[in-house]
């Protein structure tokens, strides 16, 4: 939810504007409707600002999957493009991205059906960071994903504990 996604219902015939106005208060409002739906006073929901606030946390599940994937790819292409500055900090960090997918998909399995995109979006975003932060061209990097989830999600990165 952003400040311009935000909206309030005019006053006027239909359901009850919320006492805490989406607009001035958004802990309030979502305190409200959360009482409400709970009461089970539907002529109390704010529907129209409900529907998008869920929306907008299942959309925010997948943009946290889509981060994790592309830190994972990210360190994934330096690996393999720079051998010779391979560190602990980013076999590190593949190992927590990937922890932090896990618990993703463990808190919203809906985005299993959505594996395939997550994964290309990631990869998009990985490949223009591989670039920037490398120095490298950005056509050293193949412009599709070349590994396969499995390998994306279970590679090993052994640490050498000298760097």
């Amino acid at each position: 939810m952003t400040t311009a996604t935000r909206r309030s219902k005019p006053a006027g015939p239909g359901p009850a504007r919320p006492a805490t106005a989406y607009d001035d208060d958004l802990y309030g409002w979502a305190m409200e409707q959360a009482a409400a739906l709970r009461a089970g006073a539907f002529s109390a929901i704010d529907r129209e600002n409900l529907a998008e606030e869920i929306e907008t946390l299942g959309r925010s599940q997948l943009s946290s999957l889509v981060g994790a994937w592309r830190v994972v790819l990210l360190h994934m292409l330096k690996f393999d493009h720079q051998p010779d500055r391979r560190s602990r900090s980013w076999a590190l960090s593949i190992r927590d991205r990937r922890d932090r997918a896990a618990d993703v998909l463990a808190d919203s399995p809906g985005l299993k059906r959505r594996l395939d995109e997550a994964m290309v979006r990631a990869y998009r975003g990985a490949r223009l960071d591989a670039a920037r932060e490398t120095g490298l061209p950005l056509c050293v990097f193949p412009e599709e994903c070349p590994y396969s989830r499995d390998e994306m999600l279970t590679r090993d990165f052994p640490i050498d504990p000298r760097t």
